[in-house]
């Protein structure tokens, strides 16, 4: 796989927009996140279809779905270990990557484990399959 090819679990900084935005009619993400990319998907063009959730480190409100970051998975992506940080698993943004504008620096800041992945994947699928994922389509 080529080194600028994102792969589910690898976290970039990137302009994450929030579905919020989005539907007030916002195009643009406002400032760089780190944000994990969960699953990449080949559509029926063969472009690569990137689903990717944002990290912060303001606790979800109430009725938000988010994942705590162990310090240690933290460390593996190269975030910072002095505040409790979250992947919110119930909004993605969606990129094609042959074609992103926003995903401008391809190299990513760390990668989390493989169990780490995939508890973030299993939970998206468990919230996708009760039609509790808001996307944002940033190509």
């Amino acid at each position: 796989m080529a080194a600028d090819f994102p792969a589910a679990g690898q976290v970039f900084d990137f302009h994450y927009l929030w579905k919020w935005q989005a539907d007030r009619g916002e195009t643009e993400g406002r400032k760089k996140r780190p944000s994990c990319v969960v699953i990449v998907v080949t559509n029926a063009a063969g472009h690569h279809v990137m689903f990717i959730a944002p990290i912060t480190s303001k606790a979800p409100e109430s009725g938000r779905v988010a994942l705590q970051i162990p310090e240690t998975e933290a460390r593996r992506a190269k975030l910072d270990t002095h505040l409790p940080l979250w992947v919110i698993l119930d909004e993605m943004n969606v990129d094609v990557l042959e074609t992103s504008y926003t995903l401008e620096d391809r190299s990513a800041r760390g990668s989390f484990s493989p169990a780490f992945t995939d508890a973030i994947l299993r939970g998206v699928l468990r919230l996708r399959a009760d039609g509790r994922v808001g996307l944002s389509n940033r190509s």
